[in-house]
């Protein structure tokens, strides 16, 4: 599978992965402001809602939906970990939905909408959707064709930058009227993570994760507010932060430094983890003459993160759990 990391070309001018999609119930409970037309199952439930989109606009989803269109691919593992009503979902740079999550997406019916980078309208009316919803930044944005999406169905704007999977969640268990269902996935899995941290033995030191592509490349490291970086603190490593500094990329984002290849021989962590590799993958890194001084080379203790590891949603983030535990337990 290709991965693109996301491409600062199509960030919405204004927006930061710091914005928060947040809530409101429209109306109020009095029956002077009730609609009185509206069935009261409907009302009681909190819809219409309004939604506060990521680039500050807002979104009135009339009611529960029953039928999403995720236009996201980074965004649709989500949705499928609290058992939204996906119908369809756009995929990867290669046509195919993440390996992750493919076989339950499989198993749902979600119809497989186009590859990232590419969009047919039809496709969405097609599939009848009453909620679409639509990533604020990556390649598999669709922000350009947000007012043709908005003429189909309400639609959404989530920014997943700089975020985990549980706060995307949370938003979107808001937006789909599932908060319960969300809140009990999330719930859950931290349990799981807890779990984990008292089952292993974290090396002595500190730990990075790097996008590594070899000399004349650039080679992303995971910052401190990375997914990757967060979870593997929840396990109880800490995380050796990249110098932003290094950023060769217009903007600097909350979770990754991208770093010219020089920059990796000053790293100081005694523990490394290569980002979309397994442990035969990760051995280019140890390989490389230019990095056989970095510590955790030095120290063998170089790791894939895993071949799911670039978009951790729940899918992802257990099999990096579960591939810690494995190699690091007491």
């Amino acid at each position: 599978m290709v991965h693109d990391f996301p491409s600062p070309a199509r960030t919405l001018a204004g927006i930061t992965v710091a914005a928060v999609a947040v809530l409101a119930t429209v109306g109020c409970s009095s029956t002077s402001d009730t609609d009185p037309t509206e069935p009261a199952a409907a009302q009681a439930a909190g819809w219409p809602r309004t939604f506060t989109n990521a680039d500050g606009t807002t979104t009135e989803i009339p009611s529960k939906p029953e039928a999403i269109v995720s236009t996201s691919v980074s965004v649709t593992g989500t949705l499928l970990a609290f058992e939204a009503p996906v119908v369809a979902s756009g995929s990867g740079g290669t046509g195919e939905f993440f390996a992750q999550w493919a076989k339950v997406a499989d198993e749902r019916d979600v119809a497989n909408l186009w590859p990232a980078g590419k969009v047919d309208l039809e496709a969405v009316y097609a599939h009848a959707p009453d909620l679409v919803v639509v990533s604020a930044t990556g390649a598999d944005s669709l922000v350009d064709q947000i007012d043709e999406l908005r003429a189909i169905a309400p639609t959404i704007v989530v920014d997943y930058g700089g975020k985990t999977w549980q706060e995307l969640a949370v938003t979107l268990g808001q937006a789909t009227g599932l908060e319960a269902e969300a809140e009990q996935t999330v719930t859950a899995f931290d349990d799981y993570v807890q779990e984990a941290a008292s089952k292993i033995q974290v090396p002595d030191g500190s730990a990075n994760v790097i996008s590594f592509n070899g000399a004349g490349e650039s080679n992303p490291i995971a910052r401190r507010g990375s997914a990757q970086a967060r979870l593997l603190n929840d396990l109880g490593f800490t995380i050796e932060d990249p110098n932003p500094e290094w950023n060769t990329r217009s903007q600097l984002r909350e979770d990754f430094v991208w770093t010219a290849y020089e920059n990796l021989t000053t790293l100081t962590a005694e523990t490394t983890f290569i980002l979309s590799k397994d442990d035969a993958g990760a051995q280019a890194f140890t390989e490389d003459p230019v990095l056989a001084n970095v510590p955790s080379v030095e120290q063998g203790q170089v790791y894939g993160l895993g071949l799911n590891s670039f978009r951790v949603d729940r899918y992802s983030a257990t099999e990096i759990v579960d591939s810690v535990v494995a190699r690091f337990a007491k």
